[in-house]
């Protein structure tokens, strides 16, 4: 976004209450190779231990592409080994799947700034995240039936959970370029903005996320994946809520609407 792109493996860097994780190989539409996925599988560890962090940006560097997946020259190389090739077998070896579940997960609110044209497995990267912002000129295409790929299970999962089957279908089965105008109307992109917006509209939607009261945002980021998936838990629902009732947070927040003035929120 802001900062000039370079070439080499993704770079994590931590601002106030703000993460921003950016992919750095612009001059190949920042896509992922095998040696990146361990370091962001710690970079989102570090992330989710951080306990001053409100909110993660994920973007790429350059004005071209957001991220064209994982290298398809070794995707052949995964189909030799179990252990690399689904998200559910090692966990000592970091995979593509996995980082990206991680991601879906992460206790923070996320966003993602595409800050071009999205590919592959980038496609499934930036749905894990919660908000994304897209820019006029760019498009999405998911190439993998078309290459004879057979997509894991949790990426199709989260496309059936975000975007609805039908939609899941057209961008799979078909695999044809998608245009921004249509990934917003189908509910991929949230918003959709001119590329010289990207970064003030981006910065808008995390200073308001990082604004929110952290325990409370967080505890129903955690619930509403859990109902999408259709595996929530009522009761854990229920005690959240109840423990909202009691925080400092929802005093803050009543005193801070009867003063007319913005709130301060510590997660108490």
């Amino acid at each position: 976004m802001s900062h000039p792109p370079l070439s080499g493996p993704p770079q994590l860097r931590i601002e106030g209450t703000r993460a921003t994780l950016q992919l750095q190989r612009p001059a190949h539409h920042n896509r992922i190779e095998a040696d990146d996925l361990p370091q962001l599988q710690s970079q989102l560890a570090a992330v989710e231990a951080n306990p001053a962090l409100r909110v993660l940006i994920l973007t790429g560097s350059g004005d071209a592409s957001f991220c064209s997946g994982y290298n398809l020259a070794t995707l052949t190389e995964l189909g030799t080994d179990t252990d690399m090739a689904t998200s559910t077998t090692s966990t000592a070896a970091a995979t593509l799947d996995g980082v990206i579940d991680q991601l879906e997960h992460l206790r923070l609110p996320t966003i993602c700034a595409l800050n071009g044209s999205v590919y592959g497995g980038g496609t499934d990267l930036a749905l894990a995240c919660d908000f994304r912002i897209g820019v006029e000129g760019s498009r999405l295409v998911m190439p993998a039936t078309r290459i004879g790929l057979h997509y894991y299970a949790n990426g199709m999962r989260r496309y059936v959970e975000r975007l609805g089957v039908a939609n899941a279908k057209r961008l799979f089965l078909l695999g044809e370029p998608v245009p921004a105008q249509e990934l917003l109307a189908m509910g991929y992109l949230t918003a959709l903005v001119p590329p010289a917006q990207l970064q003030a509209s981006v910065d808008a939607l995390a200073e308001r996320l990082a604004g929110n009261p952290p325990t409370v945002t967080q505890d129903m980021k955690h619930h509403l994946n859990a109902l999408a998936s259709g595996h929530f838990d009522a009761a854990a629902i229920t005690r959240d809520h109840r423990k909202s009732l009691a925080s400092t947070d929802l005093r803050e927040g009543l005193q801070a609407m009867r003063e007319k003035r913005p709130p301060k929120f510590t997660g108490g």
